[in-house]
């Protein structure tokens, strides 16, 4: 494993029956940096977090976080973890701090925890509001303050923008891009939008029918689809472009 990447993959595989949902994924992802996961709904991103956080076994191949080995550092690796997978439950009759100080207390972390990740994502002042009232931002929020919490050198987002309005997608953003400076954390967010995720991340995975097609920088990118003879004027074109180009060559192969 490279020292200056904190989540490395090797030929990661899952497969459901004859269904190949990930296959023989290879990331690197560097540590201290904002790493973009993007691809279409249903490409595998979703999957991959899955296996990163040991909710999934992997049919094949293998990964590293942190310079721990999965299977025989399951334990140790989720601890270094916080993730926001899906869309977050919380008890609806409870405030967003008690939602919290369930977390707090399973986690096994210091009370002080709990007021410092509501301050990182600005929920201080509605601490004490019912879950249920919550908007759907205020309820992404709170999820991030989960996921947050005890400061994990690593977090793992999956679409954590999702269903929200253009104020709500700029504030997760902002919040986002800032994580690794301030908290001195790693950062794999996905998303099916480059648009969104382009002003977070430096880096950058593709993901197709659970292929990775494309891995890293934003300039490198536009240079790939360049040389492909793909549209370059307009990076979600070219996103798509990729994509699109990909399906067809599958088209042909099958």
């Amino acid at each position: 494993m490279s020292s200056t990447n904190i989540i490395e993959t090797e030929n990661l595989t899952k497969t459901y029956g004859s269904f190949t949902a990930v296959s023989s994924l290879n990331l690197h992802i560097k540590k201290g940096s904002v790493y973009g996961f993007l691809g279409p709904n249903g490409a595998g991103k979703s999957t991959t977090m899955k296996m990163l956080l040991g909710l999934t076994k992997p049919t094949g191949g293998s990964f590293h976080i942190n310079h721990k080995t999965y299977p025989k550092d399951r334990i140790s690796i989720l601890r270094d973890i916080g993730s926001f997978i899906e869309a977050p439950a919380f008890y609806g009759n409870l405030t967003g701090e008690e939602n919290l100080e369930i977390l707090r207390r399973v986690l096994g972390l210091p009370k002080s925890s709990l007021d410092d990740a509501l301050e990182i994502v600005g929920l201080t002042q509605h601490k004490r509001r019912l879950a249920k009232k919550y908007s759907l931002g205020m309820k992404q929020r709170l999820g991030l303050a989960g996921a947050l919490l005890g400061h994990p050198p690593i977090l793992i987002l999956d679409e954590p923008t999702n269903g929200l309005d253009p104020i709500g997608i700029h504030e997760i953003r902002t919040l986002v891009r800032s994580l690794p400076e301030k908290y001195n954390c790693t950062v794999l967010v996905s998303s099916h939008l480059l648009s969104e995720v382009e002003l977070m991340a430096e880096d950058f995975g593709i993901l197709n029918h659970g292929r990775l097609l494309f891995e890293g920088t934003m300039d490198a990118m536009r240079r790939t689809a360049q040389a492909a003879g793909l549209p370059t004027n307009n990076l979600e074109e070219t996103f798509l472009a990729i994509i699109d180009m990909d399906n067809q060559n599958r088209g042909e192969h099958r």
